[in-house]
């Protein structure tokens, strides 16, 4: 089993809102890492770095990610870290990931001072232009399509995406 297309992409990139969007289009089910971890633990990933710290987190996502990986055959939205982890890169090199970009203004008008985004507290443009500029090398080495998101909507993006995921049937 594995998912039809698995979504990462920085905060603000829309991941959760296309992954529901395609699964819907395509007749699958959506799963969202993020939330797997939350129903899990009991708690919301902020209360978790703020519990437990970053490194716990991802030491949960990473296990996440991978137990979705093996186990999901529809549309899989991963949190905007988990390409952080080494294994979860090598792992997401045998599926169809595509990369929703989006650029540092763009980000920060949709991710807005919104408090459930811990990495982003504080000057929410420092902190997105410092996660971009760590993440967006990973998040095109495990992709196998992009799509710049900035000047589309959700349907527009959705639109994109299925046409590259029928393309590489």
């Amino acid at each position: 089993m594995s998912p039809v297309v698995v979504l990462v992409g920085p905060p603000g990139a829309g991941k959760t809102t296309v992954a529901q969007a395609l699964a819907a289009q395509l007749g699958v089910s959506f799963r969202d890492t993020d939330q797997d971890i939350e129903a899990r633990e009991g708690t919301s990933v902020q209360d978790i770095f703020v519990d437990h710290g970053e490194a716990h987190f991802r030491a949960l996502e990473e296990k996440a990610v991978a137990a979705a990986l093996a186990d999901h055959d529809g549309v899989l939205a991963l949190g905007g870290g988990a390409v952080l982890s080494a294994a979860t890169r090598g792992q997401l090199a045998q599926h169809r990931v595509l990369f929703l970009d989006v650029s540092l203004p763009a980000a920060v008008a949709r991710v807005g001072m919104t408090g459930n985004r811990p990495l982003l507290l504080g000057n929410v443009r420092a902190q997105m232009k410092n996660l971009l500029d760590q993440r967006r090398p990973l998040y095109a080495e495990v992709a196998r399509f992009t799509i710049e998101t900035d000047e589309l909507d959700a349907a527009q993006v959705t639109d994109r995406a299925l046409d590259l995921i029928k393309e590489d049937r």
